[in-house]
């Protein structure tokens, strides 16, 4: 009798701490979130092992995450885009899998952000290494882990405290981002800006920037300080002829058995848009991939209605300025005829 009674309080007890735990965060401002891993990413990429031939894969690295809104992609052309850019990444080992490891002979959209994709074709370099451990999880996951994550997204939805991310964003409420954000004395190194989290995405990886991100300039000058951070720090010289040699083999390959190819530069602004017209001219890079590539290409810079969009902290389109973009990119496109057998009502 004593051990049901100690069976009731210990459930009753737990099951309030977690309400009261749910309810403080969301008082703070957080909302259940499905959190952009690699099982979403894995169960997109296994849509490429029965594709059709107006199929359309997406690589590349946030930019065209958040920037292409595949909700519109849907209405405008009638097809089911397949998502699969890398946050901080560069596109090229996700590139290298489609070509030597599938029959993919669709349209590929490739997002260019030149820090990345210029960066290294160096293997253990983190922008390659992000890429890759995507897929070497797609082919190495097990059903236990297929499972698991099954399991998780019911409680991903239902509760805000609940996390299954890759990133290690300074807003996150588990247990070890809270330990990690306790103040640490001078001994614990130098503290750096908090990289807070500005996405809510789909179980089909439609990325979108959030509303706080929008509207809040303090939260968005965070992200700013991050990113002035990075970019203020030494960097090895890019790798411009590795890359573009990479890039432009894998390129005549899946050419070659049919692939459309299509280059997209997305916005950026601040900072950012400083750098990479310093860093990476694009007379020197992008037009040169784009020639040795044989590729269809798109540069925001070409575009007057791509100029002045709002990106709240230099990198990533606002949610209503990327639904712009992505419809005024696909009436370009269709224009061009770089999309065929799709939808051009």
């Amino acid at each position: 009798m004593q051990l049901k009674q100690s069976l009731i309080i210990a459930v009753t007890i737990g099951f309030l701490s977690v309400t009261a735990w749910e309810l403080y965060w969301r008082s703070q401002g957080h909302h259940p979130n499905i959190d952009d891993n690699k099982n979403l990413w894995a169960n997109q990429r296994a849509k490429l092992e029965n594709s059709q031939e107006n199929t359309v894969a997406i690589i590349g690295s946030s930019r065209i995450l958040y920037d292409l809104q595949l909700d519109i992609w849907k209405t405008e052309t009638n097809t089911d885009p397949v998502m699969l850019a890398t946050q901080g990444a560069s596109p090229i080992p996700v590139f290298k899998d489609i070509v030597d490891n599938t029959d993919f002979s669709g349209t590929l959209l490739v997002g260019v952000t030149p820090p990345l994709l210029f960066a290294t074709t160096y293997p253990e370099a983190e922008f390659m290494k992000r890429s890759q451990t995507l897929v070497d999880y797609y082919y190495n996951r097990t059903y236990a882990q297929r499972i698991n994550h099954k399991l998780s997204v019911p409680l991903q939805k239902s509760l805000a405290f609940i996390r299954d991310g890759d990133e290690n964003w300074d807003s996150d409420v588990d247990l070890k981002t809270l330990l990690k954000n306790l103040n640490p004395d001078e001994r614990g190194g130098p503290i750096y800006p908090p990289f807070n989290n500005f996405e809510d995405i789909t179980l089909e990886r439609h990325m979108k920037m959030t509303k706080r991100m929008e509207n809040d300039t303090a939260y968005a000058n965070t992200v700013k300080k991050v990113w002035t951070a990075i970019l203020s720090g030494d960097h090895p010289p890019p790798d411009k002829d590795g890359t573009i040699a990479a890039f432009s083999e894998l390129a005549k390959k899946f050419k070659a058995r049919g692939g459309n190819l299509i280059l997209i530069r997305c916005p950026s602004s601040g900072l950012f848009q400083m750098v990479e017209s310093k860093g990476f001219p694009r007379e020197a890079f992008w037009n040169v991939l784009v020639e040795q590539s044989g590729a269809k290409a798109y540069n925001y810079l070409d575009y007057p209605q791509f100029q002045n969009l709002f990106l709240p902290e230099w990198s990533h389109l606002a949610l209503k300025d990327a639904q712009f973009f992505t419809r005024e990119l696909i009436k370009i496109m269709k224009s061009d005829g770089a999309l065929t057998n799709y939808n051009t009502n």
